[in-house]
C-alpha cells in the first residue's frame, strides 16, 4: 500500500492542460495485464489506482470523456486531455462516475504508487517477469481477501451510492 504521508500527489497529461490532486491514498493499485489494457496503454501492462472520485481534485481544465468498449462488454469511460489527448483515469461501469481509475503513470511522482496486485496475468506477456514478493492473480481476485481493511472500510462508505449509481442504470432507457 502507497504510504499516506507522501498525498496529496499531483499528475497530469503531457500538456499540463489537465491537472488533478489524489488528496488520499488510493483503494489499491492494479497491474492489469489483460488484453485489452495492452491494447489500450499499447504497452504490456496498465498501472491504475482505484480512487474515490470525490479524493481526486481536478485543478486544470477538465478532461474528455471518451467511451470505449471493454472485455465486459460494458465498456469504459476514459479520461483524456482534449488537447494531447493522453488518458489521466478511466470509469468503469460497475461504479461509473464515483471511482477512478488514476492512470499511475500521469503523476508528477508515479514511483509512489507500486502495484498492489497484478491481474489477468494469464494473458500476461511471456517476457514480462513479475517481481516475487507482489500477489498475482490468473485473472481478477476476491477483494476482501486482497485489500486491506481501510481500504475495504472505505469502499463499504460508498458502497450505497455505487448500488445507486447501478440501480440508476437498469432503470435507464436501453
Amino acid at each position: 500500500m502507497a504510504d499516506p504521508s507522501v498525498f496529496p500527489l499531483e499528475g497530469g497529461c503531457d500538456c499540463g492542460h489537465v491537472r488533478y490532486r489524489m488528496e488520499a491514498p488510493p483503494l489499491f493499485v492494479h497491474c492489469c495485464h489483460c488484453r485489452w489494457c495492452q491494447r489500450e496503454s499499447g504497452a504490456s501492462f496498465a498501472l491504475n489506482a482505484m480512487i474515490e472520485a470525490d479524493r481526486v481534485t481536478e485543478l486544470g481544465a477538465p478532461p474528455e470523456q471518451v467511451r470505449t468498449p471493454s472485455a465486459s462488454g460494458a465498456g469504459q469511460q476514459i479520461a483524456r486531455c482534449p488537447r494531447c489527448r493522453i488518458a489521466v483515469w478511466s470509469h468503469y461501469a460497475g461504479a461509473g462516475p464515483l471511482i477512478k481509475f488514476v492512470r499511475v503513470g500521469t503523476l508528477d511522482q508515479p514511483d509512489h504508487l507500486p502495484p498492489d496486485i497484478h491481474i489477468f496475468t494469464a494473458s500476461k506477456q511471456p517476457w514480462v517477469v513479475l517481481p516475487s514478493g507482489t500477489p498475482s492473480v490468473p485473472e481478477y481476485y476476491d477483494r476482501d481477501s486482497c485489500w486491506p481493511p481501510q481500504s475495504l472500510a472505505r469502499r463499504q462508505a460508498i458502497l450505497p451510492q455505487i448500488q445507486a449509481y447501478q440501480a440508476g442504470l437498469k432503470k435507464a432507457p436501453g
